[in-house]
């Protein structure tokens, strides 16, 4: 414990960024202020859903008495161990791999592209410092929010003890998030695996790197590592990566990965591991037989796991599930009237934009709705995502299988990149937008774009949904002309050929002889 009583957090390495990241998201000299009589709004947990609902709320003006409960990092996963730093490592692997395919372009590659993987890191410390002011404890002290470094716990139905000291609270959100899932390898324990909590500290290159678990997290990881030089071999239980997305665009993601040469595993249970001379031993089965690789290091990608250990929640009535989380309504209010969640601690969606959103939510519904009038609704938001590999797999709204399984009957439209003139240019054509539509209808369900900045266009598509925008208003929308995004302008424009029935076109054509 330092001086002011707030327990001292290390991120390794501590050099001169991470000494920076600690003194604004876990500051040792922090001292905890004197509690309110009572506060209007009690958060615990800092991450993305803490800070918005606490920070908003605190920043509106209104004399609201907020405090802010944090253990261990403010910014949470999003900052500190996922979307900055794991973004940032994407960059510099898709540098590396820009410079090994300059050939097609009339470009000789260099005869050996060299990766100075101290520096890729030391590169992503420096940017997760520099943003990490935007989530510090001093930048929600300004907008006049208590904040308190230390675990929280409900002890009463309106009170928190943090620290030695107590909390009262008109209303509280639980916002603590999910952590990587301990693998149930025989072994692994002793052996040693990193997570996406501590993948980011590595300051080598793991010559050997085991990813485990081809969702959204192992797929970018393995990739970026391979990218940067490292022999990768990913294993997932599922017969293809990427398996709850469109199965179209994880084909085409699978394809670079085996292109790029990642050894994938499919089909397959990791049972157990051991330590050798040579290196991790890990054992997997396929169906009946056994294998084993031989790696530096393990990466556990797959699962997430609630934080809801040590809170108390059964002394306030909050009903919760060790796997699945906090339970809450439409609303995000748990069992307890007076306490709300917000964030991956209680929601499918565990994306950072996605517990912006939530929190929105809950500072609406706590502060702004009196007698429950009013109330924002979780199941009213469209939610898009993005899966940063190389291309990227972009959605929102339904997939096929989810409107068949909803009985709406749809159309669809799907244009190729190698039809599109900016993607031919930039040596992209292979990937699609694909846009699900309501049959007999200009309506639009979803959307699934793959391609190198898919993520970028995705949000075009999410507002005409938000909008209520058909596709037959947005083939009016103009794009300019050369870019990628104008797959999506064709798309809306083969909708419109699709009405020119031999009905409308006798009409045009009557339509042509009068004018």
């Amino acid at each position: 414990m330092s001086q002011s009583g707030v327990e001292k957090v290390i991120v390794p390495p501590m050099d001169e960024h991470n000494v920076k990241l600690v003194n604004n998201v876990h500051p040792p000299d922090w001292v905890n202020p004197k509690p309110k009589d009572c506060y209007d709004l009690v958060v615990i947990g800092s991450g993305t859903a803490g800070l918005v609902a606490a920070k908003g709320a605190g920043g509106l003006g209104l004399g609201l008495k907020v405090a802010l409960i944090e253990k261990h990092l403010m910014g949470g996963d999003c900052l500190n161990v996922g979307c900055v730093p794991s973004k940032c490592i994407i960059r510099s692997a898709r540098a590396a791999a820009d410079l090994k395919n300059t050939l097609p372009f009339g470009i000789k590659p260099a005869d050996k592209v060299e990766v100075d993987f101290a520096t890729v890191m030391a590169r992503m410390r420096r940017i997760r410092a520099q943003i990490s002011p935007v989530d510090s404890a001093e930048s929600a002290k300004k907008v006049g929010v208590d904040v308190f470094l230390g675990e929280g716990c409900f002890t009463g139905d309106d009170l928190v003890t943090v620290a030695g000291q107590t909390l009262r609270f008109k209303k509280a959100v639980i916002a603590t998030g999910a952590r990587a899932v301990r693998p149930k390898i025989d072994g692994i324990e002793q052996v040693g695996y990193l997570t996406n909590e501590s993948v980011f500290s590595l300051t080598e290159l793991p010559k050997r790197l085991a990813v485990i678990g081809g969702g959204p997290i192992g797929c970018e990881l393995a990739q970026s590592f391979r990218r940067l030089g490292s022999e990768v071999y990913l294993l997932h239980r599922g017969a293809h990566i990427l398996n709850k997305e469109d199965a179209d665009a994880a084909e085409i993601v699978q394809k670079v990965f085996m292109e790029e040469g990642i050894h994938l595993i499919l089909n397959c249970k990791p049972t157990s591991a051991s330590l050798t001379p040579e290196g991790k031993v890990l054992v997997y089965n396929v169906g009946s037989t056994q294998e084993s690789i031989v790696v530096d290091e393990i990466l556990m990608g797959a699962g997430r796991q609630p934080n809801v250990e040590s809170l108390n929640l059964e002394n306030v009535g909050v009903e919760y599930d060790p796997r699945k989380g906090v339970k809450v309504n439409d609303n995000l209010q748990t069992t307890n009237p007076k306490i709300y969640a917000a964030g991956d601690i209680c929601m499918d969606w565990k994306f950072t934009h996605a517990a912006d959103a939530a929190a929105r939510i809950v500072l609406k519904n706590t502060l702004f709705s009196p007698f429950g009038f009013g109330k924002y609704k979780l199941s009213d938001l469209v939610m898009p995502w993005a899966t940063f590999t190389d291309p990227e797999i972009a959605h929102v709204g339904l997939y096929e299988h989810e409107a068949q399984e909803k009985g709406i009957e749809i159309s669809i439209m799907k244009i190729l990149f190698d039809d599109v003139d900016r993607a031919l240019a930039e040596g992209e054509e292979e990937g699609f937008v694909k846009i699900i539509y309501k049959k007999g209808s200009d309506e639009i369900l979803g959307a699934t774009i793959v391609a190198r900045h898919a993520g970028e266009m995705i949000s075009e598509i999410t507002t005409a949904i938000v909008n209520k925008i058909g596709l037959s208003k947005m083939a009016s929308v103009i794009h300019p002309y050369p870019t990628q995004a104008e797959a999506i302008k064709k798309a809306a424009d083969a909708y419109k050929r699709t009405l020119l029935t031999p009905t409308t076109k006798k009409f045009l054509a009557f339509l042509t002889k009068i004018s």
